[in-house]
């Protein structure tokens, strides 16, 4: 699985404790948000969460993990993009449940709300359970499990319906939004413009670049 970790302004401190949790696995991880405190331009929840669907609409990445200070506010950004189904997890018991249930592609974290004595221990027990999972979206308890996956099929459709397409969000987001992600280090090797086969989102890409 090639994971992205996507980490704003106020959980930047928070990046090598996650990076740290998920080594070891056998996932290709792509370091590409805040890693440190302070560093320019800054990213804030609200440009994290474009990133993360950017990046799972482009399907440069599987999975990514996110999050800001207290999760919710990563969470609302995120969701605002097509094709992106993200969970607020605090316990291994939530990660688990949400990709056994809703099988979704992006968890946000709360990475200062209550991220104390073992905040990193938490971090690592959240993985653990997370990529246990021998399939995602699978359903559970097992009696809900064909009701599950039908919920979730229809989840992907509601979302194609309800949102703008990729480019007519890139075309018609404010500078203040868009650039600072484009721009940000690694951002736009990543993106890798001539791979986009639909010419109207490359053409979308390359006018804001």
């Amino acid at each position: 699985m090639k994971i992205a970790v996507i980490n704003e302004t106020s959980s930047a401190d928070k990046n090598k404790d996650i990076i740290a949790a998920l080594e070891g696995r056998g996932h290709e991880i792509i370091n590409v948000g805040m890693t440190k405190t302070g560093a320019k331009p800054e990213l804030t929840y609200i440009h994290t969460g474009l990133l993360a669907g950017i990046l799972l609409n482009l399907k440069k990445v599987d999975f990514v993990v996110g999050g800001c200070g207290t999760g919710q506010g990563y969470l609302n950004s995120v969701m605002q993009y097509p094709s992106v189904f993200c969970g607020l997890i605090q316990t291994p018991l939530d990660v688990w449940l949400f990709g056994q249930i809703n099988g979704g592609n992006c968890i946000s974290l709360a990475l200062n709300f209550g991220y104390g004595w073992a905040g990193d221990i938490n971090l690592k027990f959240i993985f653990d359970r997370l990529f246990e999972l021998p399939e995602f979206g699978k359903g559970y308890p097992p009696h809900r499990e064909e009701s599950q996956q039908a919920s979730r099929r229809m989840l992907e459709e509601i979302s194609i319906a309800t949102h703008k397409n990729l480019g007519d969000i890139i075309t018609s987001l404010d500078d203040k939004v868009i650039k600072p992600v484009l721009n940000y280090p690694g951002v736009k090797e990543l993106i890798n413009i001539d791979s986009i086969e639909d010419e109207q989102l490359k053409q979308a890409f390359i006018k804001r670049l």
